[in-house]
């Protein structure tokens, strides 16, 4: 039996037992990976995915991060110009072995799913809830001449609240480098404080 699977933008003809490097995957040597986007199953009963084959997968295990081999990339511009570069690239690849091929139940397995390097940042790691408002307080960007950027870094020194601008200290104000706290923001947070 034999699996198309794709990864990284490339398609795979894959049987268990092979070796192969793709491009790389957010995981560490040792782990058991599956990939769910299966094009086509092969074998006794071939099954071709419209575009993808519902409940199939294929499970590996990760030998190795590696990089392929240099590239060089050179470019010269002849006769007056005289003018040369070069650059040099090694792709991050990753050092699977196919285990299994899955043609249904790949949902209940409970194997990390494949993904790419590339996505990790926003994959793995959620990306954290704007700052722009803080949950708790008040919406300091009401105040002439505060942007989302001086909301998040007074969060960040613990003014979240039009009184908590209104009774800033000295102290407070120098240990904030930048943006310099203006007068005018202070009397705009007094006056929006005493509204409620």
């Amino acid at each position: 039996m034999f699996a198309v699977l794709k990864t990284g933008g490339k398609q795979y003809k894959v049987q268990a037992g092979d070796t192969l490097r793709v491009e790389k995957l957010a995981a560490d040597a040792g782990e058991t990976i599956q990939f769910n986007d299966i094009l086509m199953l092969g074998g006794d009963a071939p099954v071709v995915g419209a575009p993808l084959v519902e409940g199939a997968a294929v499970q590996a295990e990760v030998i190795d991060q590696v990089k392929g081999e240099k590239l060089i990339h050179f470019v010269k511009r002849r006769r007056k110009h005289s003018s040369k570069r070069t650059k040099g690239h090694r792709q991050k690849l990753t050092l699977i072995k196919i285990t299994d091929i899955l043609a249904s139940g790949a949902d209940a397995t409970g194997v990390k799913a494949a993904i790419g390097a590339g996505s990790v940042a926003g994959a793995a790691a959620p990306k954290a809830a704007k700052a722009d408002t803080p949950a708790e307080g008040d919406d300091l960007s009401k105040i002439d001449g505060i942007g989302p950027t001086i909301v998040k870094i007074l969060a960040e020194n613990g003014i979240t609240t039009f009184a908590g601008l209104a009774a800033i200290t000295e102290e407070q104000i120098a240990a904030i480098p930048k943006p310099k706290i203006k007068a005018e923001w202070i009397e705009a947070a007094k006056e929006l404080a005493a509204q409620g």
